[in-house]
């Protein structure tokens, strides 16, 4: 069954915030059916140190509303969901 979701309106730089309103991150770009999102706000990042990208599954998006893309899973759900680019968790 094909997606009914169009991602193409998704771009660099839009914030990302769960079905709870709570700001998880910022888009760096559209990977396939993934959503990279930048490291300078990684929810994992401490003083700047260890920061990673992480991924989101394009899947999860509700809406896109101006330049903030909205999640169908809260903000705590959706950090469960993270991967990042060698697929561990820190």
């Amino acid at each position: 069954m094909m997606s009914d979701h169009d991602h193409s309106n998704i771009k660099e730089d839009m914030n990302i915030v769960g079905a709870d309103g709570v700001h998880l991150g910022t888009v760096d770009h559209l990977d396939g059916e993934r959503i990279k999102m930048t490291k300078t706000d990684s929810p994992s990042t401490q003083g700047g140190k260890g920061a990673k990208h992480h991924y989101i599954p394009a899947g999860l998006v509700a809406s896109v509303d101006g330049d903030t893309v909205r999640l169908s899973a809260t903000a705590a759900n959706a950090y469960d969901l993270f991967e990042t680019a060698d697929k561990t968790r820190g």
